[in-house]
């Protein structure tokens, strides 16, 4: 076996030592645990009957007088998001696999899926991040009843994934397996959409003209294509081990897709604690697949909603991470895959140059990614995951990688990346920390050193742009958007309007305590500044004409003049109009308990600590 990249070997043991009280105070949940029978049979006879009062007349049976498992399904099915659509059917086609592998699967409860596309520069988008703690809540109620031995997460996108984890891994005695539903056919490409959104932005096409675009690239049941979150998601499933290997990019609705769900519901029934190949979330999740997953974002340029969730994520698992460990792992790993924005390829020509199977086998190759992952496909950790999968005639089997990439404008070895460190950066200064997504960034506009011009929100930017305000060079300042101020919504509105600046000559970079959205292209934007803006921040010092220097090479983030900025008093922010309407009023508790976004932005406490 390649030996681990010193760099990598090195973070996960600091990131080991850091939480070694945390995790062994965590790991004691699973040992309170016996799982080597039903986990029903800790129940009273009342409560055992409750569970199975809906059922079918075998699944009753084996309830309550049998010795099969019990699979939970936690389920993030709407049909008004694409992604999640194809959902609706997974519950028939797991409970009949379960049947067949001497188990029975219930619904145990679903957890909401808002869309980001949806809500987009609306009062809605403000609910998002806290969404991910209400699935987490929601994922925690579902599997309350003590009453399942394993369990099935169904969900994909953005704040989705991250929540059912958490709230899974809450539950670390129990083998959890995440099922996906796969991407919709490719639609328009993603890059002519941009351009359309641009020309819109501009004024130079009209609605009609810009929703034909928007229908013909989001068309479709599946996941949106390009690789934003979403799909950030699902390639960090795969190097997690939480994936049966490869079934992320595979489109819903297909003979293989349906092959792969019944694959998985049989897998589960078989790591019970009840059998002899026990995989409970907790072990599967430790340091090495937290690891893992960062340098997968790296090395595919991933969503910066990351460096909010793995934080988030890893503390559910009693597990203390900072992102100094995602900048060190960011100098070491190399550029492998331009998918868009990052390129122009979506991720089903992503797939077919060789995919995550190809991708997964140079990581490995070049000792970048930990291979003695507790996967639960088995014990070959993620060697598992060079192999993709395939029909044989009704039988579902995994095939070699493709020695070369199909495509390398799309994917690439280790040896010949396309750059030789990450697609992200971490970003410090005087105005605080942050990160940035640099990968579809060209070089000419890498470090942006200009006036600043201060918003305090999406809109008024918007307005000024429209006006003709910031026709110059330009750092643009939208405070007032971090967890505590208004539940850190995406700003992803002000990508078409700043490609717009930059395609017309001007120097021009976004520095900001809110979010971007996962699919953030070529504007070198400084996000998730912390400490935010609300709690007295240094970006509550900026004021219009300062000069800042943003430098996505370096990582340099901080006001060059003038000299005496940090003496100001910090700018007092009006908050009020995010209080009421849209439900915003009820998520009042998040905003005030909410951590940094360096800690995940999230209202739970610290689990673990001792």
């Amino acid at each position: 076996m390649t030996k681990l990249n010193a760099t990598i070997a090195e973070v996960t043991e600091r990131i080991r030592t850091r939480s070694e009280s945390r995790r062994r105070r965590y790991l004691d949940l699973i040992e309170e645990h016996d799982v080597s029978k039903p986990a029903r049979l800790r129940l009273a006879e009342a409560n055992q009957a409750h569970t199975s009062a809906g059922c079918a007349v075998q699944d009753k049976m084996m309830l309550l007088g049998g010795q099969w498992p019990s699979i939970g399904i936690v389920t993030a099915y709407n049909d008004m998001l694409s992604a999640h659509a194809p959902y609706e059917r997974f519950p028939d086609v797991i409970r009949k696999a379960a049947r067949e592998a001497h188990a029975v699967a219930q619904v145990a409860g679903g957890v909401p899926a808002m869309c980001d596309g949806v809500t987009q520069g609306f009062e809605g988008m403000e609910l998002s991040l806290f969404s991910r703690d209400v699935i987490a809540l929601s994922t925690a109620v579902s599997l309350s009843h003590a009453t399942f031995d394993a369990a099935l997460l169904l969900g994909i996108c953005d704040k989705i994934v991250p929540g059912l984890l958490i709230g899974a891994l809450r539950f670390p005695w129990l083998p959890c397996i995440f099922v996906p539903g796969g991407p919709m056919p490719s639609g328009l490409p993603n890059k002519e959409k941009a351009a359309r959104r641009q020309l819109f932005a501009e004024g130079k096409i009209g609605r009609a003209e810009l929703l034909e675009a928007e229908a013909e690239s989001y068309h479709a049941p599946g996941t949106c294509t390009f690789y934003g979150t979403a799909n950030s998601n699902q390639m960090m499933m795969e190097l997690m081990g939480l994936h049966l290997p490869n079934a992320a990019f595979v489109n819903p609705n297909t003979p293989l897709r349906d092959a792969l769900t019944v694959a998985a519901t049989k897998r589960a029934a078989a790591i019970t604690g009840m059998g002899g190949d026990y995989r409970p979330i907790g072990r599967v999740i430790d340091e090495r697949a937290i690891v893992n997953a960062i340098v997968g974002l790296m090395a595919t340029g991933g969503s910066t909603n990351h460096f909010i969730h793995l934080p988030a994520i890893a503390r559910a698992a009693g597990i203390e991470l900072t992102w100094d460990d995602f900048g060190d792992i960011a100098r070491v790993t190399p550029l492998l895959a331009k998918i868009y924005p990052n390129g122009s390829a979506d991720v089903n020509q992503f797939r077919d140059a060789g995919g995550m199977a190809f991708l997964t086998r140079e990581l490995l190759s070049e000792g970048f990614a930990h291979a003695d992952i507790m996967s639960v496909s088995g014990d070959e950790g993620l060697v598992a995951n060079t192999r993709d999968p395939a029909l044989e005639g009704e039988s579902l089997v995994w095939r070699d990688a493709p020695e070369a990439s199909r495509d390398d404008a799309i994917v690439r070895t280790a040896s010949n990346p396309f750059q030789a460190t990450g697609g992200l950066v971490v970003m410090s200064g005087g105005l605080g920390r942050g990160c940035a997504k640099t990968s579809a960034v060209g070089a000419q506009f890498i470090a942006v050193e200009a006036p600043a011009l201060v918003f305090d929100s999406q809109a008024q930017v918007q307005a000024a742009f429209r006006n003709g305000e910031l026709d110059r060079d330009c750092v643009i300042v939208v405070r007032g958007q971090g967890p505590r101020a208004n539940g850190m919504p995406e700003l992803h509105k002000l990508m078409p309007l700043m490609g717009a600046l930059q395609d017309r000559g001007f120097k021009v970079a976004l520095v900001t305590d809110g979010r971007m959205s996962g699919a953030s292209g070529k504007v070198l934007a400084a996000i998730h500044v912390t400490p935010e803006a609300a709690e007295g921040g240094p970006l509550a010092k900026v004021r219009d004409g300062d000069v800042i220097r943003v430098d996505g090479e370096s990582g340099a983030l901080d006001v060059v003049a003038p000299s005496d900025w940090r003496s100001r008093a910090p700018a007092q922010l009006d908050l009020t109009g995010n209080a009421r309407g849209f439900g915003r009023e009820l998520f009042k508790l998040f905003r005030a308990e909410a951590n940094s976004a360096e800690q995940g932005g999230t209202a739970f406490p610290d689990y673990d600590a001792l």
